[in-house]
């Protein structure tokens, strides 16, 4: 008889139903400011670098850089990113976090910090710094991937 593949070991399946739980944890804890993960992802690194160029920032957070402009264009919607064309190269679009932006991404803080407790809850604190040590290097691993 035929057996199927055991796709519930897989690591493959395993990460996608960790990152179900996490999306689903974030959407529940910061349900009062209608954000997603990569747009939360996307303020906080243009807070880290104000005037950073669209595709740049793409990487830093790790998303399509060509679905990353209707993202960003939701952001700009809600007045929280000001984009801009680059005076040296007007293709290119530079970012800002609005002041409103920031206060936002600032006050949602301790929503994302209650997202990575209740997400790695079952796990006590060295199993905690050993998946993320796990991950960082599978990550790292496959970084022309990226």
């Amino acid at each position: 008889m035929v057996k199927s593949f055991n796709f519930m070991d897989a690591p493959g399946h395993q990460i996608r139903r960790a990152h179900q739980l996490s999306v689903a944890i974030f959407m529940e804890e910061t349900a009062a400011y209608d954000v997603t993960p990569v747009q939360f992802a996307i303020l906080n690194a243009l807070i880290d670098d104000p005037g950073e160029d669209q595709i740049t920032l793409s990487g830093r957070v790790a998303f399509d850089a060509a679905t990353s402009g209707s993202v960003i264009g939701r952001l700009e919607a809600k007045g929280w990113v000001r984009r801009e064309a680059d005076p040296d190269d007007r293709r290119r679009k530079l970012l800002w976090v609005t002041p409103e932006g920031q206060q936002v991404a600032l006050q949602m803080k301790r929503a994302v910090s209650k997202v990575q407790s209740r997400l790695l809850g079952p796990l006590d604190s060295a199993e905690r710094a050993q998946l993320g040590a796990l991950l960082g290097k599978l990550i790292a691993g496959h970084d022309e991937l990226a």
